[in-house]
């Protein structure tokens, strides 16, 4: 089954920029000390610049094919996603936050999953409209139920994902009113890998970049919660370099802003469900 007309999810994910809102999704998530447990143990992306590197060209193209492939793409990227996570499970060595030492944690957890989902979803959305333009509310609900295709390719039980803005923010600030998120030392440790990967010296100034845009973009009480320095002066410029960055966006050519799966994709293929897919950062 084929839908005639791009979905949201389509419009949105076409957008190369939005991959800058990946970085507020990811400190998020390694928050959550679940999360970070499996990410420390099972995941070599702070290795060296190669591994880096290699992790963020997986989850690209992981995104790009769920959103513009056909179904036999979007299956196998989900495939290479349940592989991955079959290997990450394991237990905490510490008390961290709420969480017991014994705590056992799996990629396959369903409330793990979908922290990790809502984070990107919020990230994914709130990099689109501040670097590309405003959605309307019900282009963001839109997006949501779109995204919440990935119950079905990652089997995740039905119901699970939210479906809309509100159960977006609903499920964050749950999250953090109940005490589920620390940020630990080792959740620092991670996250200066994120905002600092390996890297030679030549790339210095680009990784520079990347670490103030990040923590600039991050929420207020994220952004506190890591102990990040950031002053008004801070945030005046932030805003300034992001209106700048949104002008040059739109005057690129759609070659150089999207995809080029996006760029020919007509309609999206949808799971037997009848619903979309959406890519998430692993």
């Amino acid at each position: 089954m084929m839908r005639e007309s791009r979905s949201i999810v389509q419009i949105v994910n076409a957008e190369r920029i939005v991959v800058l809102g990946w970085g507020r999704a990811i400190l998020a998530q390694l928050a959550h000390p679940l999360v970070a447990a499996g990410v420390a143990e099972h995941s070599s992306f702070a290795r060296d610049t190669w591994s880096a590197f290699r992790r963020f060209r997986a989850t690209v193209n992981a995104m790009r094919a769920l959103t513009f492939g056909s179904p036999e793409a979007a299956r196998a990227a989900a495939a290479r996603i349940i592989r991955t996570h079959d290997r990450v499970r394991g237990m905490l060595r510490e008390p961290s936050g709420r969480f017991p030492a014994g705590t056992r944690y799996s990629a396959h957890d369903p409330d793990l999953l979908v922290w990790v989902h809502t984070t990107t979803v919020e990230a994914t959305i709130t990099a689109y409209e501040r670097f590309v333009r405003v959605l309307t509310p019900e282009e963001r609900d839109r997006y949501c139920r779109e995204a919440s295709a990935m119950e079905f390719w990652l089997g995740i039980p039905n119901g699970y994902l939210p479906r809309s803005w509100g159960e977006i923010e609903e499920k964050i600030t749950r999250a953090r009113r109940e005490g589920t998120l620390a940020v630990t030392p080792l959740t620092r440790q991670l996250a200066d890998s994120v905002l600092s990967p390996p890297h030679p010296w030549w790339l210095a100034p680009s990784v520079r970049v990347w670490r103030w845009l990040t923590i600039g973009f991050l929420p207020d009480w994220l952004r506190a919660a890591y102990g990040f320095s950031w002053s008004a002066h801070d945030d005046e410029r932030f805003e300034r370099y992001a209106r700048a960055i949104r002008s040059l966006w739109s005057r690129l050519p759609a070659l150089v802003r999207t995809w080029p799966e996006a760029r020919s994709a007509q309609s999206l293929a949808l799971p037997p469900d009848g619903m979309t897919s959406v890519g998430a950062p692993q």
